[in-house]
C-alpha cells in the first residue's frame, strides 16, 4: 500500500496536477510494482508565502506514505527513479524536488474496515 502527498505553490503547480501525478506514479509502478490502478494521490498546494523555502518557485515535496516491508534498496532505487525520471519529466532541477518516504506497520493502517495486516494485496510490498 501506498499514498503520496504532494505540496508545492498553488501557483505553479495547480494547472499541471495530472502531469505530477503520471510522473509520480509511473515511478512507483515501475519500481515498486504497484499496480497502474492503484493511484491515491493528494495535492496540497499552497499559497506563494505558505511554502518558505530557499529554492524556486517550482519547488516541489513528494511524500510517499506506505506499509512497511520494502528493502533498502527498494526505497533507494525509488528515491533514484524520482530524480532521474521524475524531476526530468517535470522539468525540475534536482534542488528543487525532495522526497520523503514514510513507512508505518500493516497493523497502523486501517483500509476497507479493516487493518492493513488484515488485507489481501494484489501485489508485493516486500520488494
Amino acid at each position: 500500500m501506498a499514498q503520496v502527498k504532494v505540496y508545492g505553490r498553488r501557483s505553479v503547480w495547480a494547472d499541471r496536477r495530472g502531469e505530477v501525478s503520471d510522473a509520480v506514479h509511473a515511478a512507483l509502478v515501475g519500481v515498486w510494482g504497484l499496480p497502474r490502478e492503484k493511484r491515491f494521490h493528494r495535492f496540497l498546494l499552497l499559497d506563494d508565502e505558505d511554502l518558505v523555502a530557499p529554492r524556486s518557485a517550482e519547488y516541489l515535496v513528494v511524500e510517499v506514505v506506505c506499509f512497511t516491508g520494502r528493502s533498502p534498496g527498494a526505497v533507494r532505487a525509488l528515491v533514484t527513479a524520482f530524480f532521474d525520471d521524475v524531476a526530468p519529466a517535470l522539468g525540475l532541477a534536482a534542488d528543487d524536488l525532495e522526497v520523503v518516504i514514510l513507512e508505518s506497520p500493516p497493523t497502523h493502517w486501517g483500509i476497507r474496515g479493516v487493518a492493513g495486516d488484515e488485507l489481501t494485496l494484489p501485489y508485493r510490498v516486500d520488494v
